[in-house]
């Protein structure tokens, strides 16, 4: 029973990373609305949800510091890092097709 708890709290510790990696990229990149917001957001915690545990592990190891935190922390920091990466990667490439006439909203498709 006690290997569910340890589950419970990396699946936890993944979401506060993986919410902590969102926050923390509103200040690099805000979205200009509610619906990219969303999106941003969505993106952030699903990749930090699937993703931070393996990266985690990665962070630990070229830091030096693997055997010196805990799986949750590990967790934690990978969910974090990748959803602030994922966050700021899905706003940028937002503006990048912005920037093309076809997918403007104003302008009538030829």
């Amino acid at each position: 029973m006690s290997e569910w708890a340890g589950a419970a709290w990396v699946f936890a510790a993944k979401g506060v990373g993986a919410v902590a990696g969102s926050a923390i990229s509103l200040a690099y990149l805000l979205p200009r609305g509610r619906r990219e917001a969303a999106l941003r957001f969505t993106v952030g915690l699903v990749s930090g949800l699937v993703f931070g545990g393996a990266a985690g592990l990665k962070i630990g190891e070229a830091l030096g510091i693997a055997d010196a935190i805990g799986e949750a922390e590990a967790a934690l920091t990978g969910a974090a890092a990748v959803s602030l990466t994922a966050w700021w990667l899905v706003g940028a490439a937002q503006r990048v097709i912005e920037r093309f006439p076809a997918n403007r909203k104003d302008e009538p498709h030829a």
